[in-house]
């Protein structure tokens, strides 16, 4: 968010909107991949919505061929575009991975998504929390 943020400030939209299409191709590409191994590694669990595999496989190879056509038109806008991506590789650590944090740094964590969850509008009712499946 901070390296999208200084990008508008510094960038013009067109640019922005290269770096964000290329990582949305990626993602998206990286999504179908792991359809596909979870369609080997674990057949028989349930999925409400099955296709054939032909359909993944055939976007995986338009998938490629755009992300290998963009790489090799604008590298420098690709290259970018990965280190947005990479840029949350630290708050993965952070956050999800580093299980015995400090507790300032838990509180720290813990305003953190108040005050984005209030920025956002997505602050839960007083009454409950988020509601467990």
């Amino acid at each position: 968010c901070l390296a999208t943020l200084i990008i508008m400030l510094v960038g013009d939209t067109y640019t922005l909107i290269n770096y964000v299409s290329f990582i949305n191709y990626l993602c998206y590409g990286v999504t179908i991949i792991g359809l596909i191994v979870l369609r080997w590694k674990k057949p028989k669990i349930f999925r409400p919505i099955k296709v054939n595999l032909l359909i993944p496989i055939t976007y995986l190879a338009f998938w490629a061929f755009l992300l290998i056509f963009s790489l090799y038109s604008e590298p420098v806008v690709c290259g970018v575009g990965l280190i947005i991506i990479l840029t949350g590789v630290p708050v993965f650590f952070l956050g999800v991975y580093w299980r015995n944090k400090p507790k300032c740094v838990n509180r720290l964590i813990e305003s953190m998504t108040c005050w984005g969850q209030k920025l956002c509008f997505v602050v839960y009712p007083q009454g409950g929390g988020a509601e467990e499946e």
